[in-house]
């Protein structure tokens, strides 16, 4: 994504695609399904979440196996309840053969789930999905946007690694799923440069400017767009202290560590800016 030359064009295709049909998905996605809720739906992503830190995969493996697992679903109303975990395992297959340089093998991902399925499910699995999807695996992730919109803001680490867990607190909660990868991108980076405002020299301080011009012409969406996004991030966050109670937790304990900063940990993400966003307090 960092060819200088083309990356305009990059940019306004993947803008053009994660708007298809196919690749978008509808708010309420998962209505229609008669055994998948959307709590089944997060305690898979989480689970994934983890799975995908233990086998120390690449952040966008993690992306585009939810990616899979939604657009699936949300084709696809007749999943059973006991097939959920081998759509997520199988989506997590799918993504390392696309992602990652050496995919685990599906032997790993047989065990992962205490061989709960084996591998010729997987490998069955792995063909439904493909043809359902009608092999349009990639897609967008809000990943590749949130990489250009924190350079164009001149981001520090503290606000990319905000960002980046805000990413995923949202991937697992199903109130935000069908917002597009570039929208959750930007409203997640909105919130990091608001808790975490930018000063002139580059560092983090306090700043009467969140949203820029630059950023405007980068990600093409004003804070009046943003709003409504931030306002429902910013409830996720909110959210985190019961989530961890039902026992979905892995996002938060992953920024934990110090390898983020320990990011989720951070008082500001339990503090009054969290309010301000919740009344619809955004500064440009």
């Amino acid at each position: 994504m960092l060819v200088a030359e083309y990356v305009n064009d990059i940019y306004n295709y993947l803008n053009e695609l994660e708007s298809r049909p196919g690749y978008a998905l509808c708010e309420n996605f998962l209505d229609g399904h008669k055994e998948i809720t959307h709590k089944m739906r997060t305690i898979l992503i989480d689970w994934i979440n983890e799975v995908h830190y233990q086998f120390k995969l690449d952040i966008d493996t993690y992306h585009m196996t939810v990616s899979l697992i939604d657009r699936y679903l949300q084709t696809m109303k007749t999943v059973p309840k006991k097939k959920l975990q081998l759509v997520g395992v199988t989506a997590m297959f799918i993504a390392s053969k696309y992602e990652e340089l050496f995919p685990p093998e599906i032997q790993d991902f047989v065990y992962i789930t205490d061989d709960t399925y084996q591998k010729y499910q997987i490998l069955e699995m792995e063909k439904e999905m493909v043809r359902t999807l009608d092999f349009n695996l990639g897609k967008p992730l809000p990943t590749h946007f949130l990489r250009r919109f924190s350079k164009a803001a001149k981001a520090s680490d503290v606000n990319h690694v905000l960002a980046k867990y805000l990413i995923e607190l949202a991937s697992v909660d199903y109130s935000t799923a069908h917002y597009k990868p570039s929208e959750i991108a930007a409203a997640a980076l909105y919130i990091s440069l608001y808790l975490f405002p930018l000063t002139s020299n580059g560092g983090n301080g306090t700043s009467a400017i969140i949203w820029t011009k630059t950023l405007e012409h980068y990600t093409h969406y004003n804070v009046k767009y943003l709003a409504p996004i931030v306002q429902r991030l910013a409830n996720v966050i909110k959210a985190v202290p019961k989530m961890m109670d039902k026992k979905v937790k892995y996002p938060w304990l992953k920024y934990s560590s110090s390898k983020f900063q320990c990011i989720s940990t951070h008082p500001k993400l339990k503090g009054s800016e969290i309010e301000e966003l919740l009344n619809n307090e955004l500064r440009c």
